[in-house]
């Protein structure tokens, strides 16, 4: 069987951002500097919310769209708080972060109609966090048959919305529902 492309241009500033990560060696970022970190950075920014895909902000997290996601929908939900792991949140925040994937689970679901959703965490590199430093909780559409042979043979995602346009429905949809329900 012959290979055929499958053109994935966005992907790009993701494999570039890899090939810097292994040219520095894998040295992890400083938690000491959250600088470094997109989403301390997101916090620090709030003019750029609609640039850096920023749903949601409230008092102690972010809910921010993953750039680079497995599905249509990809949220990330995220402390203001830059630490590694749940030990070290105070139960607000971790009980801001919940209700917030209640609410982000109720736009997705308004939005993109998905069959479930994954929830999950992934705390240290071993584990599969990408950004160990930083603490985040990933919420992820999911639909039946969304499995089908392109990730599981061709190692391929497809991304059946663009980002920008997931965007705007979702903050319209927030205004309409009053999302987030956590008060800022």
């Amino acid at each position: 069987m012959k290979n055929k492309n499958l053109w994935a241009p966005w992907r790009m500033e993701y494999l570039k951002a890899l090939g810097l990560k292994h040219a520095q060696k894998e040295q992890p970022s400083d938690p000491d500097k959250p600088d470094e970190c997109f989403f301390c950075n997101y916090w620090r920014t709030p003019d750029q919310d609609q640039t850096n895909l920023v749903l949601w902000r409230t008092r102690r997290s972010l809910v921010v769209f993953n750039r680079f996601p497995y599905t249509a929908g990809h949220l990330l939900l995220a402390p203001a708080r830059h630490v590694g792991d749940l030990l070290n949140l105070d139960e607000k925040s971790l009980l801001e972060m919940m209700l917030l994937a209640r609410d982000a689970q109720k736009a997705l679901t308004e939005a993109i109609k998905p069959h479930g959703f994954n929830l999950g965490i992934n705390i240290n590199r071993c584990a599969g966090a990408g950004l160990p430093e930083h603490v985040h909780l990933h919420l992820v559409p999911r639909w039946t048959g969304d499995n089908n042979f392109m990730p599981v043979i061709g190692h391929v995602r497809l991304i059946s919305q663009v980002l920008d346009e997931l965007y705007r429905q979702l903050t319209e949809i927030s205004q309409r529902l009053r999302l987030p329900s956590v008060k800022t």
